[in-house]
C-alpha cells in the first residue's frame, strides 16, 4: 500500500538543495550525512533548506525519486521499441544494468537496505520510484509484445520480475558484496544475452 508523499515546497533554490544533498548522501550515506554539510555544499542556509524539506528523510527520498526518474527516462529514450523483441530486451537489459551497476545505483541500494529497519518508508519510496517503475514499464512493454504476437505470457507480473533478475545474475551480487567495482562490456554482454535467450526460451510465441 502506498503511503502519502510528504509535503515538499519547491522554489528558486529547490534544485540547488537537491544537488548538494546528492553529493553528500552519495559521499557519506544517509546516517553519516549532516544537514550542515548538505546546506554548505548547496550554498544555502539551514533555514533555506528546511523551507523546502522538513527533514533529512524527506530530502533523501526526493533526491532518490528525482534521480531514479531521470535514469528511468534515459533508459526509455535509448530503447527502440519498434525493433524485434529480442533486440528490445537486450537494450532494456543493458540500460537496466547501466543504472544498477552505476555508483549511484550501488550506493542508493546500500543506503535503503541499511536504513530499512529504522525508516521503512525510505525503502518503499525507493522501490516506487526505481524498481517499481521498472516493473510497471516492463509490464507495459510485455503487454504490447503479446498483442503483437511476439510473446506468450500467462503471468505478466512474474515475467516482468524475472527479466531484470536474469540481467543481474553474477554481476549484481559481486557489486554489492564488494567483489567487483567495474565490469567489462564483455561481461555485461554475456549476462544480458544469456538473460534474453533464457527469457525468450520460456516466453517466445
Amino acid at each position: 500500500m502506498k503511503t502519502q508523499a510528504p509535503a515538499i515546497h519547491k522554489g528558486r533554490k529547490y534544485q540547488q538543495v537537491l544537488d548538494g544533498a546528492r553529493q553528500i548522501f552519495m559521499r557519506d550515506g544517509f546516517e553519516g550525512a549532516s544537514v550542515d554539510d548538505i546546506a554548505r555544499t548547496a550554498g544555502v542556509s539551514k533555514a533555506t533548506l528546511y523551507k523546502y524539506f522538513s527533514d533529512k528523510r524527506v530530502l533523501f527520498m526526493e533526491m532518490a525519486r528525482i534521480e531514479c526518474g531521470q535514469q528511468a527516462q534515459s533508459l526509455v529514450d535509448e530503447v527502440d521499441f519498434d525493433a524485434p523483441v529480442g533486440r528490445v530486451l537486450e537494450q532494456i537489459g543493458r540500460g537496466f544494468l547501466r543504472i544498477v551497476l552505476s555508483d549511484f545505483g550501488k550506493r542508493i541500494f546500500r543506503i535503503c537496505v541499511a536504513e530499512s529497519d529504522r525508516f521503512p518508508e525510505l525503502g518503499r519510496r525507493f522501490y516506487e520510484s526505481g524498481p517499481g517503475a521498472m516493473r510497471a514499464g516492463m509490464i507495459g512493454f510485455l503487454t504490447c509484445a503479446i498483442q503483437r504476437g511476439q510473446l506468450q505470457i500467462d503471468d505478466l507480473e512474474l515475467a516482468a520480475d524475472q527479466f531484470p533478475e536474469l540481467c543481474r545474475a553474477d554481476l549484481f551480487p559481486r557489486l554489492v558484496f564488494g567483489l567487483s567495482d567495474e565490469f567489462t562490456e564483455a561481461e555485461i554482454d554475456r549476462v544480458v544475452k544469456g538473460a534474453v535467450q533464457t527469457f525468450l526460451a520460456r516466453y517466445a510465441a
